[in-house]
């Protein structure tokens, strides 16, 4: 075995202590994102904003208030991608139709031509993964879900809010 792949194989190995379901999905989620912000840095976005203009190109309209929700994000966080967004000329403000207090954010023409250019990057990325992590994908997607509504239950229960 080679230095350089020997250095690999260690770097993957987990620290003693540190194996654990919580600390195995921050492994995945920092290996995910900088894989993704490779693969897009020429489109100009990186992993988080793919995801958000995914979330933004697949709805009519999506409050902010619902954006931190699926995201998991205090509303400063959306707040700051959203005017992000906007200097890019990428997202507008809607009028909400049923909530004068609110707004939908929308794509702009050129926030879907910025969001093709991204997954024209993406898919083939993920259709090597998909095509090399076989059939047991559909069941590790479905086990992720599952993961994640426990944990954000678990947040729930810690902010105050809904407990099962």
């Amino acid at each position: 075995m080679s230095d350089a792949s020997e250095h690999r194989d260690r770097r993957a190995e987990v620290p003693a202590g540190l194996g654990n379901v919580l600390f195995d999905v921050w492994l995945v989620s920092r290996a995910t994102t900088a894989l993704l912000d490779e693969a897009l840095r020429p489109s100009g976005l990186d992993a988080d904003e793919f995801a958000v203009y995914s979330v933004l190109a697949s709805d009519d309209g999506v409050t902010p208030s619902d954006l931190a929700r699926w995201m998991s994000a205090p509303a400063t966080t959306v707040s700051s991608y959203v005017k992000r967004f906007e200097a890019r000329g990428h997202v507008r403000r809607a009028v909400h139709p049923d909530d004068g207090r609110s707004y939908l954010l929308e794509l702009t023409d050129a926030g879907r031509r910025a969001h093709r250019d991204a997954g024209a990057r993406f898919l083939p990325l993920l259709e090597r993964i998909v095509q090399d992590g076989g059939a047991d994908l559909s069941e590790t997607r479905r086990q992720l879900r599952e993961l994640h509504r426990l944990i954000e239950s678990f947040g729930d229960r810690l902010s105050g809010g809904a407990t099962d």
